[in-house]
Order: structure tokens, then sequence, then C-alpha cells
């Protein structure tokens, strides 16, 4: 059995609106006094913070910008599991995690100018495949010692990420096609950076 659409709808804006919150805004002023998006890449994200506000603020908003994802989603899902079964729950879960991603990228908070959605994505893999989601934290850890480069360490991370998503679900499940959404947006959202890439002019931290 499904929810009523009212209370999906509900959850789904829900999650929207926790997603929108800008926390790297928010807390690139609490720790510097500064205005993230005036800085560096001008980015609300995790490592556009550390540049603006040092490492403890990167660290920080990495944890809060991932948190709420995960966050709504959990609530989500131990709310409904008890009244209309894991299947139900898992999938509106999912749909709730999606919109948590799709509110950091376009916050309505910031006129939907919002971040490229790699932490607030973690934050979504981490509930629905956390092997993978800590396999893409692995992996972004290595690629990142060893090149240095944000961009280039996230975009490896992400593809580890869906990929791995896809294969604990399976191919056609609705985490997989979350999955290739989520991974698609955030490539498109660093189409700046690849272009800096290909041109041999993006910043090593």
């Amino acid at each position: 059995m499904n929810p009523p659409l009212l209370t999906s709808v509900v959850l789904v804006v829900l999650g929207y609106l926790m997603g929108s919150v800008p926390f790297g805004l928010i807390l690139a002023r609490a720790f510097a006094g500064v205005d993230v998006r005036a800085v560096g890449s001008g980015n609300i994200g995790a490592s556009n913070v550390s540049r603006a506000a040092g490492k403890l603020a990167g660290v920080v908003t990495l944890l809060f910008d991932a948190g709420k994802a995960a966050l709504p989603m959990i609530l989500t899902r131990s709310l409904l599991r008890g009244s209309y079964g894991d299947a139900a729950a898992g999938h509106l879960e999912l749909y709730v995690g999606v919109a948590a991603f799709v509110g950091h990228c376009f916050p309505v908070w910031l006129r939907f100018k919002g971040g490229k959605g790699v932490a607030t994505g973690l934050g979504v893999f981490a509930v629905l495949a956390p092997l993978a989601a800590l396999a893409a934290l692995v992996s972004f850890g290595v690629v990142f010692a060893v090149t240095r480069i944000a961009s280039v360490s996230s975009l490896v991370g992400t593809t580890v990420c869906a990929g791995g998503a896809i294969l604990v679900h399976g191919w056609g499940t609705d985490v997989a096609w979350g999955a290739l959404l989520i991974a698609a947006l955030i490539f498109w959202r660093h189409r700046g950076n690849l272009a800096r890439l290909f041109q041999k002019r993006e910043i090593k931290v």
C-alpha cells in the first residue's frame, strides 16, 4: 500500500526545502564573516568554504550538506515503514533524497543559485548504498592526494558512487535512475570545471 498523495507531496517538498538551506553560506559567515559567493569560485559548497573560511568550516559544511539529504530520508523511512511497508517507504525515501539534492543545486532561498551537489549527493547515497558512498569517499581521497584538484576528485567519486549504487540495487530500479540523475546533474554543474580541465587551467588546492 502506498501513502496518500498529499503525504508524499508534503514530504518531498519538505525534502527540497531542507536541501535548499545554504549551510555553506551560513557557516562561512559564522566562521569567518565572509560571503562565500564572493570568494574563490563563488560556490556555496564545502571546497569553496574551505578556501574562504578554513578547513574546519569546510568539513562542517560537508557534514551538514550531506546530512540535509540523509536526515529527511531517514525520517521518511521511519515515519512510513510501519504503516505502508518497506517498499513504499523506500521509494518515497529516494524521492525525498533526490528532492533535497535538487534543493541544494537550485535553492529557493538563494534564487535557485546553489552548489554543485557533491556532498548532498553523497548524503543520498550514504542512506541508499552505504558501501558505494564509502567507496566514493576513498576514491575521492586517493584522486585528490594525487591530483590536488577538487573537481576531478569529486567527479571520480560521483562516478564510483553512482556505479556502486547501481551494482547494489540493480539496473532499471528506481535507485539506479536516481543515481544516474544525481550523477548527470553533478557533471552538468561541473561543466565550467571540465572546460578548465581541458584547457589545463583548473586550479589545484
